[in-house]
């Protein structure tokens, strides 16, 4: 849109440009009228290219607000996913920390036992 609106307002001020030229070359009227025609119509282009001006200008700023607005709620959803997801990390790190546990203290057991058979086996030979 912002190049359509851009042509229109190039295409506003050439034919405004070209117009007044060829009013100046063909002016039947008086140098001090046709000087006032020009400035009159100078006037009317310089509005319409205000009012193009603002229109495209509310145009972006509406359109930079939705994409802004777009932009976090996905931002919020990829935030939330990522939480949920981290969280179910943490527990399946937490469920293997408890079974690396369990594992330790059954080796412990088992070393223990190993030792007091490896001792008695000595004090009775």
């Amino acid at each position: 849109m912002a190049s359509n609106t851009g042509q229109t307002l190039l295409a506003l001020l050439t034919g405004a440009a070209i117009g007044a030229g060829i009013g100046i070359l063909y002016a039947p009227d008086k140098g001090s009228k046709t000087r006032k025609q020009i400035s009159k119509e100078a006037k009317k282009a310089r509005k319409q290219l205000d009012k193009q001006v603002k229109e495209t200008s509310s145009s972006l700023s509406e359109k930079a607000q939705k994409a802004r607005l777009n932009f976090e709620e996905k931002l919020e959803s990829t935030l939330s996913s990522a939480s949920y997801k981290a969280d179910d990390i943490l527990l399946a790190m937490e469920d293997k920390l408890e079974t690396l546990r369990k594992q330790n203290a059954k080796l412990q057991l088992e070393t223990e036992k190993e030792k007091a058979k490896t001792k008695a086996k000595k004090a009775t030979s």
